[in-house]
């Protein structure tokens, strides 16, 4: 029995931790049958601003047809949803691909809900500037939506079916339509890894350093777990290590004036040695920093959400990292410390392996002159990309966990 939960356990934390950081699938379970509420008259899911993180995030600008991102955009040409094309265009047809999934999901959950009628889209990839300067339309991410039968009796439901159909961001924002929106592509792309910009600062024992300039082999300052001491703790390798990768992060700025740069799926400890998302952190919540050899509470006075070129996340031998004076975890993606280095473990443990043989033969091989008392510890430039353990993890998890598992 303890060795199938043990089992069940390592799946699910593979599955989730494979990837450093970013918005990805959480730990879950099967949901029941359950009653679906409708959307009141200006609701919005979830219920922050369109523009934030934790909703379909910043703004990456206007897209026209003659941009070089205007090849990301794809016609959607389901037969069961209605599109209103007032332009004779077919802009509103034009959309990302996420936004083409969830709308074509939500279709089915139309024709499920009302046999006969069908999702209509009044207005969805818009070229002519009939929106706000920061309008996700101008983007391919916003549709807004009816049903066929312009019923607005039913437009409440119809935003609740949105909200389970995916989108990142439903508002009845008017009692003609429904609005939805979803994150970049860019932004889908943080599950595979991130956690770190690559302007952010780490101390090593020779001084700070930016991480885009660490290397593995190298040892940063880390908190000890079991002591809650600082320590400093070998860089083992990097989850994610990609300088040309723009990604959103959550710009975190404490009473001290101390900021902190993170994805918004990376855990960083509280006040209280627990772990907790980024994405969750309120103004109010007090973070563990580093005064020198100790160290303190500092509250968090500001979160906004910024735009960086560059993604690093280094995993230390303790499984945490100091970064700009804050106290985080090398880990993202599941809230539980200790479950994501458990899973882990087997990096750590052939690395201490390799180590120790590599000590073991530059002993027998030395010349019998000794040591010389000049050998230095070698270190390594990282490679671009996701490192190959957490990739096989996440594939390995992936095919044996269905999906729907998820949420």
């Amino acid at each position: 029995m303890r060795s199938a939960t043990a089992a069940l356990l390592l799946g699910l934390v593979l599955g989730q931790v494979a990837y450093g950081c970013g918005p990805g699938r959480g730990v879950g379970r099967r949901r029941g049958p359950r009653k679906l509420t409708p959307l009141v008259f200006k609701q919005h899911v979830p219920n922050v601003p369109e523009n934030q993180l934790t909703a379909s995030g910043l703004t990456e600008g206007r897209i026209g047809r003659n941009d070089s991102r205007f090849k990301d955009l794809v016609p959607n040409y389901n037969k069961e949803i209605i599109f209103k094309d007032e332009e004779g265009t077919g802009a509103d047809r034009l959309m990302t691909q996420r936004c083409k999934e969830k709308l074509n999901t939500l279709a089915i959950s139309v024709m499920n809900q009302w046999p006969g009628v069908r999702l209509f889209v009044t207005e969805g990839w818009d070229e002519e500037r009939f929106h706000s300067s920061d309008s996700l339309h101008y983007e391919g991410r916003a549709v807004d939506i009816t049903t066929n039968d312009r019923d607005r009796s039913k437009y409440g439901m119809l935003a609740r079916l949105a909200v389970e159909a995916g989108f990142d961001w439903v508002y009845y924002e008017s009692r003609s339509h429904i609005h939805c929106s979803v994150k970049s592509e860019s932004s889908q792309a943080a599950k595979y890894g991130g956690c770190f910009s690559g302007d952010s600062t780490v101390l090593t024992a020779t001084g700070r350093r930016r991480l885009s300039d660490l290397q593995i082999g190298e040892f940063i300052q880390a908190l000890d777990s079991s002591t809650n001491q600082l320590v400093f703790s070998e860089v083992l390798l990097f989850l994610d290590y990609d300088p040309q990768q723009k990604r959103e992060f959550l710009y975190i700025t404490l009473s001290s004036g101390r900021t902190l740069t993170i994805t918004p799926s990376h855990l960083v400890l509280l006040d209280d040695w627990t772990a907790k998302y980024a994405e969750k952190l309120r103004v109010g919540d007090s973070l563990l920093v580093s005064d020198s050899k100790e160290l303190i509470k500092e509250k968090i006075v500001r979160v906004e959400g910024v735009w960086r070129t560059g993604v690093y996340a280094p995993l230390t031998a303790a499984g945490t990292v100091i970064v700009d004076g804050v106290a985080a975890s090398c880990y993202a993606t599941i809230d539980s410390q200790w479950l994501a280095h458990w899973a882990f473990s087997p990096i750590r443990l052939a690395h201490n392996v390799h180590e120790g043989l590599g000590r073991l033969w530059t002993a027998v091989s030395r010349p019998l002159g000794g040591w010389t008392g000049n050998e230095t510890r070698a270190v390594a430039k990282p490679t671009t990309g996701i490192f190959w353990y957490a990739k096989m993890l996440y594939i390995t998890a992936d095919f044996f966990i269905p999906s729907h598992l998820y949420e």
